[in-house]
């Protein structure tokens, strides 16, 4: 089908006038079209119209929410319980004071993790008959330390560890309880590397070898930095559990924020104490997780333009 030059210079000046101000092939003073303007006016308006709903919505919810609670037969009792400010109050500066380990058990185990986690994936996927002991020690401690809970873990290393009495050997039980935090977490960690490294195309490998890279130059250069990359945001989550899990350590005396609530709890037969320490966690989890999204939606994006990841 032939075009005239009319049509085509026509069909240029309908494209021109698309063009946002400013943009290639945009000439200086440049006008947007009445459809330019209309499409844009509509997009406010779908705009504003889906904020509104998403506005009444929630707030439709909450109040029934609301109600539901309030009229609820036990609600005046479950308020003084759960909810008595007085209490709250006096948590709140003992619950911090805790928190403070949870943080700290938080940066050193979450390293010590990440280290042994990625020794022990290279563990499980090194070539070869020569390394078949040490794929298959890795792979028993990722297959025991996944399928055992980490209650029943922290309970073994806290009170197990000190009934042996060795010598040399720590009975602290922010130590123990580090440990056996990093025992469980490493086995998850060591298979999202693991799941990294095996993502990477042969090829590659292949490729790092024919220029004359060594098998661990090939791993150190090529595969791990594409591997760690791939996999940032389930690490990510994995330390935002592991956050949360740091409170677990109380069970063996461990005066951190779960701790320290739940002393206050006992003397005083109230369970605000409880709400205080787990605002606290989720306030401290919530900045996490929205950076997890945040990284997560960014290799998205780059992923669908075609950029590296």
């Amino acid at each position: 089908m032939t075009v005239t030059k009319e049509e085509s210079g026509q069909e240029g000046a309908d494209d021109k006038g698309d063009m946002p101000a400013g943009a290639p092939g945009g000439a200086d003073g440049y006008t947007p079209s009445e459809r330019r303007l209309e499409r844009e006016r509509y997009k406010r308006a779908r705009a504003r119209r889906a904020t509104a709903i998403a506005a009444l919505s929630t707030l439709a919810t909450a109040v029934v929410l609301y109600l539901v609670v309030v009229s609820a037969p036990g609600w005046e009792r479950t308020k003084e319980t759960f909810f008595d400010g007085q209490y709250a109050r006096e948590a709140f500066p003992k619950v911090l004071e805790g928190l403070w380990l949870n943080v700290r058990l938080l940066l050193i185990c979450g390293v010590v993790v990440l280290v042994l986690g990625m020794l022990i994936a290279i563990a499980r996927t090194l070539p070869g008959p020569v390394f078949f002991p040490l794929r298959a020690l890795a792979a028993a401690y990722t297959d025991f330390f996944r399928g055992l809970p980490l209650i029943i873990n922290l309970m073994i290393v806290v009170f197990g560890v000190p009934a042996l009495r060795l010598q040399g050997v720590t009975v602290d039980p922010v130590l123990l309880g580090g440990t056996a935090l990093t025992l469980t977490y490493s086995a998850y960690v060591a298979e999202v590397f693991r799941a990294g490294i095996e993502s990477v195309h042969p090829s590659q490998r292949a490729a790092a070898r024919s220029l004359g890279l060594t098998n661990r130059q090939a791993l150190r250069y090529v595969v791990l930095p594409q591997a760690v990359r791939r996999q940032v945001p389930p690490l990510l989550n994995d330390l935002v559990s592991l956050q949360k899990d740091t409170g677990l350590v109380s069970i063996g005396g461990a005066i951190d924020a779960v701790r320290a609530s739940d002393i206050i709890a006992q003397r005083s037969l109230n369970y605000t104490p409880y709400i205080v320490a787990g605002l606290v966690f989720v306030a401290l989890t919530i900045p996490m997780t929205r950076f997890t999204d945040w990284v997560t939606a960014r290799m998205d994006r780059r992923r669908a333009q075609g950029g590296s990841i």
